[in-house]
């Protein structure tokens, strides 16, 4: 049930992360449109960094997940065994003190300005908690992306489920070279 949650979760902040995009997009198209036919969206540069800062946060958890994240793999893929499963660790303890350190950090700032009813200084006075929640959120969720693999290789002794299988053809290189853009 835990686990059926957790990969929910990260498929949650890989879609809202998504959402985000589309709304950049529409935001861009309509300041531009809007431009050249006399029609301002007030704020919408605003909008539209707020909603980058969410995109990218919100999409770190699904990323890790999905192994696309870059990780120190060139170093990890020449060791075997104990060696591997140690730097392996190490790897995710050090992420995973990165990650907490900036999630708490993020969520003691949002929590601040809704305590202080910051407001944005811009065209619409928009309460600076509501976009930092995707930022915070975002790391709080890498977090515990982090943490869930962790305690599946630690624990459990397992190899991490964010590392694909090495490639089985040339075919096979070259098309993970294309999407990566390699």
């Amino acid at each position: 049930m835990i686990r059926r949650f957790l990969d929910a979760l990260y498929l949650f902040a890989g879609y809202a992360a998504g959402l985000f995009l589309i709304v950049i997009l529409v935001l861009m198209m309509g300041l531009s449109i809007g431009r050249e036919v006399g029609f301002n969206i007030p704020a919408g540069d605003d909008f539209a960094s707020w909603s980058m800062a969410a995109m990218a946060f919100l999409g770190l958890a699904h990323t890790f997940k999905s192994g696309e994240m870059i990780r120190v793999g060139l170093l990890i893929d020449h060791f075997q065994g104990r060696k591997r499963w140690f730097f392996e660790v190490f790897s995710l303890v050090l992420g995973l003190g990165f990650a907490g350190f900036f999630a708490w950090h993020a969520v003691v700032m949002t929590w601040q300005s809704y305590e202080f009813n910051d407001v944005a200084g811009g065209v619409i006075a928009m309460p600076m908690w509501i976009p930092q929640l995707g930022y915070s959120g975002g790391l709080v969720i890498l977090f515990i992306a982090m943490f869930d693999e962790f305690v599946h290789v630690v624990l459990r002794g397992q190899p991490p489920r964010y590392e694909k299988p090495p490639p089985q053809s040339d075919e096979e290189i070259v098309e993970r070279a294309m999407a990566s853009g390699v």
